[in-house]
């Protein structure tokens, strides 16, 4: 099996001891950085080659360019949009985390941070990314038949599936890459919460470790898992998608996650379904007890 390319870190600070020890934990980790002084500096960088960067540790206070006026230039960039952002901040109000949400922050990092939690959150933000690119990779190869779908069914069990499925369903929409976003985080919580019965504490913990890719795989193959799958079901309605995701699972109080609290900001999971609803369709709605879920998409 062939090892996953280091992921690579841009980190925007302008206190030279800051990026120092940024630098010291992330290396030691095993990710490739990149380094910014300033935010006219991270934003040269982004316009370089925004692809070569897996996620942005961003300060938010900073003299010139700050991190918010560099978020809401990549929120409008659409190369940059979907690239994640951990904020850094020595404010860790809920006013202020709201703020950094709204701009398009989903992680947080207050200052002074411990190294547990920063590698955490970094690599909570940077397995994120790369779902979510794989995705897109396959929603850029040519299917020019996909635009003429009326209705399908499909079914599907694991996460490769969730993210071949999530390319091929983006195709003909208005904004593909945050479409392809949104439904491989419906479908991927329907294999993780739904389908394998994992809690929001269990997969925090398994973010916190490193392994959430790998025990999730680990947990499919038990019997008891290994026959369930999530069914896609999909229907055009003049120039919008309609794609119903239904797992086997008893359901989970998703009113709560619909809109992303800032006391969840800084942990590495639980804000999925408000990325999806807020950045990728037109509307979101969860039915019954919450193991369907109805996205509408916008087609260009």
């Amino acid at each position: 099996m062939v090892s996953p390319k280091p992921a690579t870190l841009l980190l925007v600070d302008d206190e030279p001891f800051n990026l120092e020890i940024l630098a010291e934990h992330l290396i030691e980790a095993g990710y490739l950085i990149e380094m910014a002084h300033d935010g006219e500096a991270a934003w040269d960088c982004l316009m370089q080659d925004a692809r070569r960067y897996d996620a942005v540790l961003l300060d938010r206070m900073m003299p010139g360019l700050n991190g918010m006026e560099v978020l809401r230039r990549m929120q409008a960039n659409a190369q940059l949009s979907t690239l994640p952002v951990i904020m850094q901040t020595a404010v860790g109000s809920a006013e202020a985390v709201r703020e950094g949400m709204e701009a398009g922050a989903y992680y947080y990092l207050t200052k002074p941070f411990e190294r547990d939690i920063l590698l955490a959150i970094v690599a909570a933000a940077v397995a994120q990314h790369r779902l979510h690119s794989q995705a897109k990779r396959a929603a850029e190869n040519p299917l020019d038949a996909m635009l003429l779908l009326q209705a399908a069914d499909f079914q599907l069990g694991t996460l490769d599936e969730a993210q071949r499925l999530a390319g091929l369903l983006c195709r003909g929409a208005k904004q593909p890459e945050r479409v392809a976003m949104g439904l491989t985080e419906l479908m991927v919580n329907a294999i993780e919460h739904g389908n394998l019965g994992l809690g929001y504490a269990d997969k925090k913990a398994m973010m916190q470790t490193g392994r959430w890719r790998e025990t999730l795989e680990a947990r499919q193959r038990l019997p008891e898992f290994i026959d369930k799958r999530v069914r896609i079901k999909v229907a055009r309605q003049d120039d919008l998608l309609q794609v119903e995701v239904c797992d086997e699972g008893q359901g989970f109080d998703w009113q709560q996650y619909l809109e992303f609290d800032p006391a969840r900001a800084f942990d590495p999971n639980g804000r999925g379904i408000s990325m999806a609803r807020a950045m990728s369709f037109e509307s979101l709605n969860y039915l019954g007890v919450g193991n369907r879920v109805l996205a509408t998409i916008k087609l260009a």
